[in-house]
């Protein structure tokens, strides 16, 4: 299964020698926020509005060493993937600069068609 998460520009690209990714926020929460692809615009516009140097990350789940639980924390009905543990990078399919628009407006980059085939597709 394809999740996808919103990450900083300079955080993602940091050296990781260990070959894992945390965001700054992760010692403190716990966990890494995800999104489904259904889930991912409303996520960029509730949290990221206004921000540069984004990068969307497409993850392959199966391929995540960390557990992964759906959950709602804030309330409401809607379950969004967690990653609690820091993110191996081979699960990570692509990568690609995730910015809005003009008007503030993200929106769904073609690539992400792509990761969900692979996401999809068998492990070898």
């Amino acid at each position: 299964m394809l999740i996808l998460h919103i990450a900083r520009r300079e955080e993602w690209e940091a050296e990781q020698t260990d070959g894992l990714y945390s965001p700054a926020n992760f010692e403190r929460e716990g966990f890494i926020h995800a999104s489904l692809p259904e889930q991912i615009l409303g996520s960029a516009q509730k949290h990221y509005r206004g921000q540069r140097d984004l990068v969307l990350l497409g993850i392959d789940s199966r391929r995540v060493q960390a557990k992964i639980r759906f959950e709602n924390l804030v309330g409401g009905s809607q379950q969004f993937p967690h990653i609690y543990g820091k993110l191996n990078r081979d699960a990570v399919i692509g990568a690609t600069p995730f910015e809005a628009n003009s008007e503030g407006e993200f929106s769904l980059p073609l690539l992400v068609r792509q990761w969900q085939q692979i996401a999809d597709a068998e492990l070898p």
